[in-house]
């Protein structure tokens, strides 16, 4: 009976050490290497180019956090868990990509794991090359409105995609509907990948959206409506400003 408690305690004591500081997580977390040092312009939540250099490029490949595309955009603080080689601040990083590792949460650009170390301690931390570690969800920060990129493989007038970047504030972008002007009436947009949302034959004219959003444990959802529209001759690859900030 004794030895039954004394287990028990342990089990709290560790239970205590991941989860009583401000709701981090325990996980563990590794690194992929690439130009620069920087995120991946191919990541799975459709990005491109941001998704290399957003953030100063501190982003990350998740597995379980990706949540089928919706986890996209998130912002972690993770914090590794070597108190000789590890910064008590750890890593802000945006997720901007699907991975799955050794049990990992978290698939690091060299960047964002590397802001892991204390000063001088970065060459020692990637060479363990998988560590443990504790995050738990912050809000993006970037000063920067909401803009609504159309994906580079939209094709005028037929086919429409969107990627909303600067996506601020702790939300989760869980819905995207155009405005049909014809029919009074919002169309919803599918989820193509990632946080790519298309359709098919889009409206004529300025495009007006909304999109709904919900916290990671869907406490809270709502629709917010996008005053500001797409011209009507928009154009593959251009980010168009909503005029909105999601915090």
């Amino acid at each position: 009976m004794a030895c039954y408690s004394l287990f028990f305690s342990l089990i709290l004591l560790l239970a205590a050490v991941c989860y009583g500081q401000e709701a981090f997580v325990c996980s563990r977390a590794t690194y992929y290497g690439s130009p620069e040092c920087l995120g991946t312009a191919t990541g799975a939540c459709g990005f491109g180019e941001y998704g290399k250099t957003v953030n100063n490029g501190e982003v990350t490949g998740v597995s379980r956090l990706y949540r089928n595309g919706s986890g996209c955009g998130a912002c972690y603080q993770v914090r590794c868990r070597i108190p000789t080689h590890c910064s008590e601040e750890g890593a802000k990083v945006v997720v901007t990509d699907y991975g799955e590792g050794d049990r990992t949460d978290f698939i690091l650009s060299t960047r964002g794991y590397a802001k892991l170390a204390r000063p001088n301690m970065a060459a020692e931390l990637l060479a363990y090359g998988v560590v443990d570690v504790e995050y738990k969800r912050v809000p993006c920060r970037y000063g920067y409105n909401l803009l609504l990129k159309v994906h580079e493989n939209s094709k005028y007038p037929l086919y429409l995609a969107i990627v909303p970047l600067y996506k601020g504030g702790i939300y989760d972008i869980v819905a995207m509907d155009v405005w049909q002007e014809d029919c009074k009436e919002w169309r919803p947009m599918r989820r193509a990948y990632g946080t790519v949302f298309d359709t098919p034959n889009p409206p004529t004219g300025p495009l007006k959206f909304r999109i709904q959003v919900a916290t990671e444990a869907n406490t809270e959802v709502k629709w917010v409506q996008l005053t500001s529209a797409i011209p009507s001759d928009w154009k593959a690859g251009i980010s168009y400003d909503t005029a909105f900030q999601l915090n």
